[in-house]
């Protein structure tokens, strides 16, 4: 009990980005840092009061310490290569946090993870062809048409890809691992909510580097540019792309682009990219674009925004589910909810 203690009041405190003695500031030195420490390392573990105390400062419930959920997580890639320490065990804590309460509950219901990739045997990817090809392979294997896709976590979700939503600050877009060894989890920065198309191409940038095998002489920014194109071509496939814009094109209309990104949920930039990509257009107009959304201040909020819905419900509808077959109480929904009973209760009074 000791150890289960100390490493999730570990995971709770590197959650809040605190060091040992942020916390012991927080806590307005009610208990100092040694006695934290002494806590950490499982040599002592606090009476109920301390734990509350303990579980106010760092935003969790009280039962959030003793949860003994198994989470091994793998090699992690992140789609930047520097990010402060803080961030980065924040990033790993909430997906090791998140996915400890879903297992846990997929458990209950006697669930299983049976992840299948289907490009497990596709050749080692050296040039953007083979990109284009495993898109249209990953298309036809989900049943995707060449139509939009609808929701890409709630595709993924359905495909037994985990999607874990992170708080973090820009310096974080995305990632990629495996949990206890052969489920895949694909993340993203919540903060990008308002920003549905690069949600939406973050997720099938990260699926890339889930699902490909890349040549060892590939460098990490080639390797880049090849999930961008992943992620571009399962959006918008070479044959639909020629549809909407035609197979060869001088210049490119605002409206037009704009147009195409409200239907596909797909951003302005990376559809001249893909059309350059696709050969619609050349390298000397694709330049000329980018400086004029850098003029326009448009690089990073583009005109016409998409507003489609993109967040899985999965597992909600499995704490729903649960409840409804009494296989847990009120108080256990709240506590996989990671809410308060009473916040919980009014949620679902409103669902």
């Amino acid at each position: 009990m000791n150890q289960v203690f100390a490493d999730r009041f570990k995971s709770a405190r590197l959650l809040n980005g605190l060091s040992l003695q942020d916390l012991a500031d927080k806590l307005e030195n009610r208990i100092t840092r040694q006695a934290i420490y002494r806590y950490e390392k499982g040599e002592v573990i606090p009476d109920s009061n301390m734990i509350s105390l303990l579980s106010e400062a760092m935003n969790v419930r009280p039962d959030f310490f003793f949860r003994d959920t198994k989470i091994e997580i793998g090699e992690i890639e992140y789609r930047k290569l520097r990010m402060p320490a803080k961030e980065e065990s924040k990033v790993v804590e909430q997906t090791r946090d998140y996915l400890s309460r879903y297992l846990e509950l997929e458990e209950i219901l006697g669930l299983e993870n049976k992840f299948e990739n289907p490009l497990k045997d596709f050749p080692v990817i050296k040039e953007y062809k083979q990109i284009n090809d495993a898109a249209n392979q990953l298309r036809e294997a989900w049943d995707l048409g060449k139509n939009h896709i609808p929701n890409i976590p709630e595709l993924l979700e359905d495909k037994h890809v985990k999607v874990v939503k992170i708080n973090a600050d820009i310096s974080f877009d995305g990632m990629q691992t495996y949990v206890n060894r052969n489920i895949p989890v694909v993340a993203y920065n919540d903060n990008l909510v308002d920003k549905k198309d690069r949600i939406r191409f973050t997720l099938l940038h990260e699926l890339a580097h889930l699902l490909l095998r890349f040549d060892d002489d590939i460098t990490h920014n080639q390797k880049e540019r090849l999930c961008h194109q992943f992620a571009g071509a399962m959006l918008l496939p070479e044959v639909t792309i020629k549809n909407e814009l035609g197979a060869n094109r001088n210049r490119l209309a605002v409206e037009e682009l704009g147009n195409v990104k409200m239907q596909y949920g797909i951003s302005m930039q990376a559809i001249v990219m893909r059309a350059n990509v696709c050969k619609i257009v050349n390298d000397n107009y694709t330049r000329q674009f980018f400086n004029m959304m850098k003029q326009m201040n448009w690089r990073i909020d583009e005109p016409f925004p998409y507003e489609g819905i993109e967040e899985s419900k999965r597992f909600d509808q499995l704490l729903h589910r649960a409840l409804a077959e009494e296989l847990i109480s009120l108080s256990k929904a709240a506590a996989l909810k990671n809410q308060s009973l009473a916040e919980f209760r009014k949620q679902s009074l409103l669902m």
